[in-house]
């Protein structure tokens, strides 16, 4: 007697403000994946205040298998001068090892392209390090291109404040 393989129900929330221990969690498994542990220093409070206060910051999605929460994508807008229309900036998207392969990264992309859509955006972006090998082979499967000729820039700690409390014009 051979074994049948069993279908999850995948479901796609967004995410309120009782997810929030949820997503800190979801997080620090993220920064775990990516090497990063130690940058993950968000609290409950400050994803409270900045995902669900009066002026929230970004959206979390919440990917749920077989009614278990299995990932978790955030998100916000940015804007594009070139286009004269707002975007989608994916900040961070991850399913939990024991539920790849099911669907659920999919299912969270396209949902993700469907608000964009719905919002009249121009472009839906996100970055993807690129060590990460099959993240990449995932997002060429669903038909992103990578910006290669373009590197992100940042400014953050001392250098962010340094800048900041530059006086000279």
């Amino acid at each position: 007697m051979g074994t049948e393989p069993v279908s999850a129900f995948v479901g796609i929330r967004a995410a309120t403000p009782e997810d929030v221990p949820l997503i800190r969690q979801l997080i620090t498994e993220l920064a775990d994946y990516e090497r990063l542990a130690d940058a993950a220093v968000a609290t409950d409070t400050d994803l409270l205040a900045q995902l669900f206060g009066p002026h929230p910051a970004a959206e979390v999605l919440i990917g749920e298998v077989d009614g278990e929460a299995a990932g978790f994508a955030l998100f916000f807008h940015n804007f594009s001068t070139f286009l004269g229309k707002r975007g989608l900036y994916l900040e961070d998207i991850y399913v939990r090892p024991q539920h790849r392969g099911c669907g659920l990264g999919k299912h969270l992309m396209a949902m993700l392209a469907r608000i964009a859509v719905q919002r009249g955006c121009g472009r839906f972006e996100w970055s993807v390090l690129d060590w990460n090998t099959d993240a990449i082979g995932f997002y060429r499967r669903i038909g992103a291109v990578g910006m290669d000729a373009w590197t992100v820039q940042r400014l953050q700690g001392d250098a962010l404040h340094a800048l900041a409390a530059r006086d000279e014009l």
